[in-house]
């Protein structure tokens, strides 16, 4: 029998908190809420990964997975279909950099940037004040590029000095560690320069008149150098970033090359996370039009309204899920009691569909890459974001999984968090999975088509009696 409610060891108590030791690499760019590295090395102990295994992390994001694997010597593979964060995964999980000599290069783009900012009555060490008798026009993003932004993201001052930073890399731009040094300015841009603030939803604070770009950006880098500084011993194992959708993963995986996957996949909210890397996404030129953004958010599980479009078609995966359908229409029946009627809200039925028929896919096409006896963990959480109606994703996943051939090794419970809107205690956990190869899938397919054929018949005879 499955094991449910086995604790980690404290599920509360700071679970979610990154440990000091840990902060090497990981912090050099990072998401809010993202699982703490020693969460990782727990399952990798659990399913005994060997330096001969290979892990999965299929909605890698700033590569919390990736990176603890390589300190562990293990080979691994991360699916990201978000452009900064995949290549924040890539930077983190690249040590190649002499640390001397990027420090060395650091601090010349920095002493250059210094010099053209001061020819245009700039100073970090005066800030604005002197600003104030300059003449220098502030440069700006093109409007279309702006238009992306969250309103007030960035004060002109600190975009301009910014942009006048990124010149200048460019510039001087060495290519052993471009690539750094930009996520080091991402970093940068999120928790000093920007107005921006976390909570855990991104949002616009107090505008700053001014902000210290050139030496953030550089202390940064100098804490990037030290941490490579400490890796040089480290056994190298290969770490390979795909920026793919997590729901199409057909040629994209060796089949049968994966041991244990360990990943997270957004859960079913209103939290768009689009927008929480949209500053550095921009700045950084990964998003450059509407429609660049537009064919980003296709490439998501669909977990907010704001990445639904016409053509989405995943609900017709879970067309047969008695329960996911029961809560979606328990959910429109919520919204017609309250009188809700935004756009918005008329979504929330179909993207609780579109977010579990998306998940369906993924398990999916999961299953051809996967080596007989794999073992998996996903981070998933409980949630009432639609109108307050309970939906508990971890329980929902694993009997997707199960139709499709897993086995549902049991839930480990992560953390308990209070809902915003209910109050109410809700589940984060470690649904745990476990795939024991294709003669099982093609056993547990056949038996879920005929359930479905079953119930599809039931309701056709139950139609007739009606008439």
């Amino acid at each position: 029998m499955p094991r449910q409610g086995a604790l980690l060891t404290q599920p509360n108590a700071g679970k979610n908190r990154m440990l000091a030791p840990d902060r090497g690499v990981h912090e050099w760019y990072r998401f809010v809420l993202s699982y703490p590295p020693h969460l990782v090395r727990e399952y990798l102990e659990r399913f005994e990964v060997s330096r001969g295994s290979l892990v999965l992390d299929p909605f890698c994001g700033t590569g919390t997975t990736l990176v603890e694997c390589k300190k562990l010597g293990i080979p691994s593979v991360g699916i990201e279909a978000n452009p900064m964060a995949a290549y924040a995964s890539r930077v983190k999980t690249d040590w190649s950099p002499e640390p001397k000599a990027f420090v060395e290069h650091a601090n010349a783009v920095a002493d250059a940037t210094e010099v053209r900012l001061a020819a245009e009555g700039l100073s970090e060490a005066i800030f604005a004040r002197r600003f104030a008798l300059s003449r220098v026009a502030l440069r700006s993003l093109p409007a279309e590029m702006n238009a992306l932004l969250l309103k007030g993201s960035i004060s002109p001052l600190p975009l301009h000095k910014t942009l006048v930073l990124l010149d200048v890399l460019e510039e001087l731009r060495d290519d052993r560690f471009w690539d750094h040094e930009r996520l080091a300015l991402a970093r940068a841009l999120v928790e000093s320069i920007s107005n921006l603030h976390f909570g855990p939803e991104v949002g616009v604070g107090k505008p700053k008149v001014d902000a210290p770009v050139v030496s953030t950006w550089l202390g940064l880098v100098h804490q990037m150098a030290s941490d490579l500084t400490l890796l040089c011993e480290v056994s190298y194992a290969p770490a390979d970033v795909l920026q793919v959708d997590a729901r199409s993963l057909s040629g994209v995986l060796k089949a049968q090359s994966i041991d244990a996957v360990i990943t997270s996949p957004p859960y079913p909210n209103e939290k768009d996370y689009t927008r929480t890397t949209r500053l550095e996404s921009v700045i950084l030129g990964f998003l450059r039009s509407k429609a660049e953004l537009r064919q980003f958010k296709k490439g998501l599980v669909c977990s907010n309204t704001r990445t639904v479009y016409v053509d989405d078609k995943d609900d017709r995966w879970i067309a047969n899920h008695l329960e996911i359908n029961q809560i979606a229409s328990r959910i429109e029946a919520r919204r017609v009691e309250l009188g809700k009627t935004s756009g918005f809200e008329r979504l929330y039925p179909r993207v609780t569909k579109l977010y579990f028929g998306g998940m369906t896919r993924h398990l999916s096409e999961l299953r051809r890459a996967l080596r007989p006896g794999a073992q998996l963990a996903y981070v998933v959480g409980d949630q009432a974001s639609y109108l307050r109606v309970l939906i508990r994703t971890g329980k929902l996943i694993g009997e997707i999984a199960h139709s499709l051939g897993y086995e549902v090794m049991g839930t480990d419970l992560f953390r308990t968090r209070l809902a915003t809107a209910t109050r109410e205690q809700l589940r984060e956990e470690v649904l745990l999975l476990r795939w024991p190869g294709a003669a099982k899938e093609s056993q547990a397919s056949s038996v879920a088509e005929a359930r479905a054929k079953y119930r599809t018949k039931r309701k056709l005879v139950g139609k007739r009696r009606r008439v």
